[in-house]
């Protein structure tokens, strides 16, 4: 629940790819530095999890879009997690994250950080966030490509 203006997060969009709701998944791999002196993985180390899996999706659509970095660029304006069970080193994890609503100068986009533990799969935290369209050349948010925005749907 997203406690600030109490709305769940996004709910996974019906008729997804694969077993799991959300459309794009990587693995993730738990570092030692990950860890705090408790033994589990540090709070705010969720958030790197969800920026890699960001990346990686973005970096899944350049390839299909050639995309403009300088002059399309996108940053970060918001930015939530809820911690539902600890995560340990020796976890095996992956994190999934889609588009849930596209505006026109701003998306959100959702995660889901997964532990499979002998075949069943456990969300042990999920996030949200607010990416907005910029362009660094102008230094000023801009409308979201409806290439852009055809791919996110899609994707």
């Amino acid at each position: 629940m997203n406690k600030e203006n109490n709305k769940p997060f996004p709910i996974p969009p019906s008729g997804s790819k694969g077993s799991a709701p959300f459309k794009y998944k990587i693995p993730i791999q738990i570092r030692f530095n990950d860890i705090d002196m408790l033994g589990h993985v540090n709070s705010a180390v969720h958030f790197t999890y969800f920026e890699l899996a960001r990346v990686s999706y973005f970096n899944q659509l350049d390839k299909e879009l050639k995309i403009d970095w300088p002059s399309m660029s996108l940053v970060v304006a918001k930015m939530e997690m809820e911690y539902k069970q600890q995560i340990l080193m020796e976890d095996k994890l992956h994190i999934s994250v889609w588009v849930s609503r596209i505006g026109t100068k701003s998306f959100d986009m959702a995660c889901s950080i997964v532990r499979e533990t002998n075949g069943i799969e456990t969300e042990v935290a999920k996030g949200f966030g607010i990416i907005v369209c910029f362009n660094f050349k102008i230094n000023q948010s801009i409308a979201i490509p409806e290439t852009w925005k055809a791919k996110m749907l899609n994707s």
